[in-house]
């Protein structure tokens, strides 16, 4: 899949379709269905590990395996053996995309010690801006979500690549960012992203914030915060199955542009809008614009 902080990133999907600690206003997947923090064997680890080495025995290429996809991967309980199970598959790099809500609980973070970037999340400088855009399971809170990346930045050798989703009128004005900046300098991560709403949401009424103000709080956020680019690939990769069922496995993930699809496969414009127009016949996907943008979905 195309990734604007990994390039090309192979998702790697742990837990059930949106089976998850928060109920995200902003979330490209739509609500939560499973809001839970019960960490269990939601599948098993040896079948996973078992697709993954058929993939790069099929001379896989890519720049990180990620672990995250359609809900929050650390209520997997046994995510640290698929860690380690990926270490001795493969040296593409393991990053973990997540929501960072448990690392508040020492085996969360003992279990993705191994990984060589996490990327949590933090869209809230209190409590209230937590609950409005981040909408919890009834355990979690503001506090515990920073007290667990602090504990995570003293024990965590690896990198930390914090992203910081800006919603306008939800957390943008400048006490929620002065809160939001008080929050990341406790964190201390080695980066920081600002992202916004580019792609379909969850909830109604989610505005994307426009460029020149994401610059401005980028840099009332330090000097190592930057704006997340859209995803430009400067490679040609080949589908290895056929492009209509790479194109649908994609979509079922997240919803994408043309551009993004194109930018992933190595495929011309053309290609693959004849193949996204054969998907549309099928009622597979559908179409969906956000802020004049259209972005294809499955249905």
């Amino acid at each position: 899949m195309p990734s604007r902080r990994l390039g090309r990133s192979l998702g790697v999907d742990i837990v059930p379709f949106k089976t998850c600690t928060l109920d995200c206003i902003y979330c490209q997947l739509g609500k939560t269905t499973c809001k839970t923090i019960q960490r269990k064997e939601y599948v098993p680890v040896d079948d996973v590990l078992a697709e993954l080495k058929q993939a790069l025995d099929a001379g896989l290429q890519a720049d990180y395996i990620t672990i995250g996809g359609s809900g929050e991967p650390t209520l997997h309980s046994g995510i640290g053996r698929l860690i380690e199970g990926i270490k001795k598959l493969t040296k593409i790099p393991v990053a973990l995309l997540t929501n960072g809500t448990l690392f508040y609980i020492p085996q969360v973070r003992a279990d993705c010690a191994g990984a060589d970037v996490i990327l949590p999340s933090l869209d809230a400088g209190d409590e209230a801006t937590f609950d409005k855009v981040n909408r919890p399971a009834e355990e979690i809170t503001f506090d515990r979500l920073v007290d667990g990346l602090c504990d995570l930045r003293k024990e965590y050798k690896g990198l930390i690549w914090l992203e910081v989703f800006l919603i306008e009128r939800f957390n943008t004005e400048s006490p929620q960012i002065a809160r939001i900046a008080d929050a990341i300098n406790q964190i201390r991560p080695d980066k920081v992203h600002l992202n916004t709403a580019v792609r379909p949401t969850a909830e109604p009424g989610v505005e994307k914030v426009s460029a020149e103000k994401l610059a401005l709080i980028a840099r009332r956020l330090g000097p190592n915060c930057e704006v997340i680019a859209d995803f430009v690939s400067g490679r040609c990769g080949k589908a290895t199955d056929t492009i209509n069922q790479t194109l649908l496995s994609i979509l079922k993930r997240r919803p994408c542009s043309l551009n993004d699809l194109c930018s992933a496969l190595g495929l011309s414009a053309a290609d693959a809008m004849s193949s996204l127009e054969t998907l549309e016949k099928q009622g597979e996907i559908h179409r969906q614009t956000k802020a004049g943008q259209t972005f294809f979905k499955v249905r």
